[in-house]
């Protein structure tokens, strides 16, 4: 059975067309006339929106580590929070990879806490001095199974 012609033609007519658009090739608009009143205007600088500015993670501090189980292995998806000392609110989350490690970027300058927790282990928590010093610093974390948890 074969097709109208006018079928193949808009087929393509449609594909051309998507291309374009997807690859930014569509038609430019038209440029407006002298004392046209609804020419599209450009944005201007000065708009009420403020600019963003981008967050440089050159002067961070690095905290990176590994936990391991009672038995010495690695333990893949324990849950990290942190938090600046003396706040309630943890501004980071993270989980540790396959091979139990972690690595959690935060800004230099304050102390913070870390608690590091997963199902049928103690809670662990420690304390981050991020004030002085190097740039890094590198914990390791031994979960200790709760009574009555994993053993």
């Amino acid at each position: 059975m074969q097709r109208p012609q006018w079928i193949s033609i808009l087929c393509t007519a449609a594909l051309v067309a998507s291309f374009s658009v997807a690859f930014g090739k569509g038609q430019e608009p038209a440029s407006p006339r002298t004392g046209s009143a609804t020419a599209p205007q450009a944005p201007t600088a000065s708009t009420s929106k403020p600019v963003k500015q981008k967050y440089s993670h050159a002067n961070d501090y690095l905290i990176r580590g590994t936990v391991f189980t009672e038995k010495a292995l690695s333990f893949p998806g324990v849950e990290l929070r942190i938090r600046r000392a003396g706040e309630k609110k943890f501004r980071w989350e993270s989980y540790t990879n396959s091979r139990g490690e972690f690595a959690v970027r935060v800004p230099q300058g304050s102390d913070y806490e870390m608690v590091v927790r997963a199902k049928g282990y103690s809670e662990q928590t420690r304390a981050v001095d991020a004030r002085t010093g190097g740039s890094e610093q590198n914990i390791v974390f031994r979960m200790q199974p709760t009574a009555g948890g994993k053993g």
